[in-house]
C-alpha cells in the first residue's frame, strides 16, 4: 500500500494479514504491518525494507510509486528480517543504491546475506547527517532497542522521526484497533527487557522538535505524540501504568481458578475497583505479560506439581523474568492436595525478580478452597490493597 505523509515522504509499506505468530511465538490475530517509507528530493531514500514474506507486494507497490526513480540511498534502521528481508532483492533492481547503517549492522550483514554479499555502504554514527537536498536525515543510534546495530533517523525539514521498532505495535494499519492495547503487549513482550536502553533513546528525542514519528510496525504517528512518549516513558521506567491487580492462575482441574476468581470477588468487595483474572493454561501468554507490567499488583495462582509448581505457571514466571519485571507487590497463593509445593517454588523465582516486594500470608487450600480458607484470603486481600498505589 502506498499514502502520503507530506508532499515528499510516502508510506510504501505492506500489511501482512496471514502471519499467524509473529516471532514464531506472538498471536496476531490482526496481523502486523512491515512499513517502509520513501523521501524524494534531489536524492531518493528509502527508509527500510519489509519481510521476505510481502516481497512481491511491496516491490510492486516501491517501483509504482517511485514512477521510475532511482533510489539512491537504503537506510537499514534495524537489522532483523521483518524489515531487512527484500535487501539483497532491492540491489538487484538499484545495484547503484548505497547502504546507510551503523558500523554494527554493516558489519552483521554477511552474517544474513552470504560472505559475498556486496554492496556500496555508508556507516554512521551518532548525529552524522546525509543531505538529500532540501530533506536532511540525522542519524541518531539506539542500540539495544531492540538489537545492538539499531539507529533512528530525524528528517530535519519536516520534522520526522523514523523510529525503527520503537512505537511500534501489533496489527495490521488496516485493522481498527486502540493503539495503546497492542502497543503495550508489544512493547512488553518484544523490547521489555531494554528499559534503560528506551529511556536512553527517549532522553535523545527529547531534543528533538519531533512532529511525525513513523515507527517499522503500525500507524503513522502525527497527533498527540505526548501521550505516546509519556507512556513509552511509563513503560521503559518499569513503573505501572494503573492501580489494580492482576491475578495470574494456573489451574489443573479448575479449583485453583476458582480460589483465584474468589479471591478476585474479596478485593472487589472491599473496594479495589480493577482486578483481572487470567487462566495461564488458556489466555494469551503475551498478553498475561502485558497486564502483568500494567497493574501495580500482582496475585500468582497456581497448582502444586511434581514437586514443583504448575508448568504454565512456571513459564509464566519465566518469560516475566525474561522481560525484567520489576517494581511490583505479589501475593502467592498455592494449592496442594498432599503436599503443596507451589507457593515454595513461585517464592524462589519471583525472590530473584528486582524489587518486588512478597505479601504475608501465602494462601495455601487443599484441593478445593473451604471456608477456613477464607480468613487467610481476607488478610493477603488487605495487605495487597494497602499496598496499591495512590
Amino acid at each position: 500500500m502506498s499514502f502520503s505523509i507530506s508532499e515528499a515522504v510516502k508510506y510504501v509499506g505492506v500489511d501482512d494479514t496471514e502471519l499467524d505468530l509473529f516471532e514464531s511465538q506472538y498471536i496476531v490475530p490482526n496481523g502486523i504491518s512491515y512499513n517502509s517509507y520513501l523521501i524524494f528530493d534531489e536524492k531518493v531514500a528509502l527508509m527500510d525494507t519489509v519481510d521476505a514474506r510481502m516481497a512481491d507486494e511491496w516491490l510492486k507497490g516501491l517501483m509504482d510509486t517511485l514512477g521510475g526513480r532511482a533510489i539512491d540511498y537504503l537506510v537499514v534502521s534495524h537489522l532483523e528480517p521483518d524489515h531487512a528481508g527484500c535487501i539483497v532483492r532491492l540491489l538487484k533492481l538499484f545495484p547503484d543504491a548505497t547502504i546507510v547503517a551503523t558500523a554494527k549492522a554493516i558489519a552483521m550483514m554477511p552474517q544474513f546475506f552470504g560472505e559475498d554479499f556486496r554492496a556500496s555502504t555508508m556507516a554512521v554514527k551518532e548525529n552524522d547527517t546525509l543531505s538529500l537536498g532540501v530533506h536532511t536525515l540525522q542519524f541518531i543510534t539506539a542500540p539495544m532497542v531492540h538489537w545492538p546495530e539499531v539507529m533512528v533517523s530525524f528528517e530535519q525539514t519536516e520534522k520526522i522521526l523514523f523510529a525503527a521498532d520503537a512505537f511500534g505495535k501489533f496489527g495490521a494499519l488496516s485493522a481498527e484497533e486502540d493503539w495503546a492495547c497492542e502497543a503495550r503487549r508489544y512493547y512488553f513482550n518484544i523490547v521489555g527487557k531494554y528499559g534503560a536502553p528506551v529511556q536512553m533513546l527517549l532522553k535523545k528525542a527529547s531534543a528533538l522538535d519531533i512532529r511525525t514519528i513513523c515507527p517499522l510496525h503500525g500507524p503513522v504517528l502525527d497527533e498527540n505524540l505526548g501521550y505516546y512518549l509519556d507512556l513509552y516513558n511509563t513503560w521503559s521506567s518499569y513503573k505501572p501504568e494503573n492501580k489494580g491487580v492482576f491475578i495470574a492462575c494456573a489451574s489443573v482441574h479448575g479449583n485453583t481458578l476458582t480460589a483465584a476468581e474468589r479471591l478476585a470477588e474479596i478485593l472487589r468487595a472491599k473496594g479495589e475497583e480493577k482486578v483481572v483474572v487470567s487462566d495461564l493454561s488458556r489466555e494469551d501468554m503475551a498478553e498475561c505479560i502485558e497486564d502483568a507490567f500494567r497493574y501495580d499488583r500482582m496475585v500468582l495462582a497456581a497448582a502444586s506439581y511434581d514437586g514443583g509448581v504448575f508448568l504454565p505457571m512456571h513459564d509464566f514466571l519465566t518469560h516475566l523474568s525474561a522481560k525484567a519485571y520489576q517494581n511490583r507487590t505479589v501475593g502467592l497463593l498455592e494449592n496442594g492436595s498432599w503436599a503443596p509445593s507451589a507457593g515454595r517454588t513461585m517464592r524462589g523465582l519471583v525472590e530473584n525478580m528486582k524489587n518486588v516486594t512478597i505479601v504475608d500470608p501465602t494462601v495455601t487450600i487443599v484441593s478445593s478452597v473451604k471456608e477456613a480458607d477464607i480468613a487467610s484470603m481476607e488478610a493477603m486481600a488487605d495487605a495487597l490493597i494497602a499496598a496499591g498505589i495512590n
